[in-house]
């Protein structure tokens, strides 16, 4: 439990962001979407000019051919899904640090860890990865517990979390049965460091990075106690901000094996469509009925 020391939001804080939310919530569907998500009809991107499909070109052009195609489209005619092929996958964990700084994630704050499980029988035992990103779920459980209507799913089916108007009262972390979400308790890399020392650049000056902000969901963040997305519910929403400007999600431009796939599923000659079409494929705890969207290859 955190002490008065550790809390982030003070009482006064949440007080206003429940008055506030208590009128937003009447509104929330149509102005949060209004607000926060982009429009219907996609604004020209200046979109850089790919080569013609080769038969050996990396799936990576592809991808971007596939997300340009989307991006023509108007917002709910598309479907985010991302596939991931755990065959291939290493356990590098380059998608975990690509995610951390395009995100410029805290302490403590993880969008997309890699899990390890060890499969077989002694002696003959061989270990897998599974990255686990948001599953972005068509029934997103973490939406209904909302309090404040923060969280929503998008036309397009990315869930995301509005950071002024949560309070922070981490119903969604618990409703998650991805442990996709986390609290951003204000941690910083370098709160046990020394704020100077001789031949150190030492905590205030190292500190400029931490607090330059970041740009998730299209807005600048810039990280300050007691100020958002400190005190916040966070997670993994596909780099929406990335998206809208005609490029793949960091994690799947990073992935050094070419495991992680991502596109339109609505697309029929997208890359996805065609592997979530695998008799190979699976998804997390289907038996829930959240709908996942994001599909692993086994």
């Amino acid at each position: 439990m955190l002490d008065k020391t550790q809390t982030t939001v003070g009482r006064r804080e949440i007080l206003v962001k429940m008055a506030s939310a208590v009128f937003a919530g009447l509104v929330a569907p149509a102005v949060f979407d209004q607000l926060t998500s982009p429009s219907d009809a996609s604004p020209a991107l200046d979109l850089p000019k790919l080569p013609e499909p080769q038969p050996n070109e990396d799936v990576l052009v592809r991808m971007l051919r596939d997300l340009q195609r989307a991006l023509q489209k108007p917002l709910e005619q598309r479907r985010w899904v991302m596939v991931i092929d755990l065959r291939k996958c290493v356990g590098c964990h380059a998608c975990t640090i690509s995610c951390a700084v395009e995100n410029k994630l805290a302490a403590g704050v993880v969008y997309r860890p890699v899990l390890e499980e060890e499969i077989g029988t002694f002696p003959n035992v061989t270990r897998r990865f599974i990255p686990r990103p948001c599953m972005q779920c068509s029934n997103p459980p973490c939406v209904p517990v909302c309090p404040v209507n923060a969280t929503w799913k998008r036309k397009d089916g990315i869930v995301e979390i509005d950071y002024e108007a949560c309070i922070g009262c981490r119903y969604c972390v618990t409703a998650c049965p991805y442990q996709a979400r986390v609290f951003d308790s204000g941690r910083g890399y370098l709160d046990e460091t020394p704020v100077q020392a001789s031949r150190l650049l030492g905590q205030k000056a190292a500190n400029v990075y931490a607090e330059a902000p970041a740009y998730e969901y299209g807005k600048a963040w810039a990280r300050r106690e007691g100020q958002s997305p400190v005190g916040n519910a966070r997670k993994c929403h596909f780099c929406a901000h990335r998206l809208e400007r005609g490029l793949l999600p960091e994690c799947v431009a990073t992935c050094i094996g070419r495991a992680t796939y991502f596109g339109d599923a609505n697309d029929p000659d997208s890359a996805v469509a065609e592997l979530i079409g695998s008799p190979n494929v699976m998804r997390l705890k289907e038996e829930l009925g959240t709908e996942p969207n994001v599909y692993y290859l086994v």
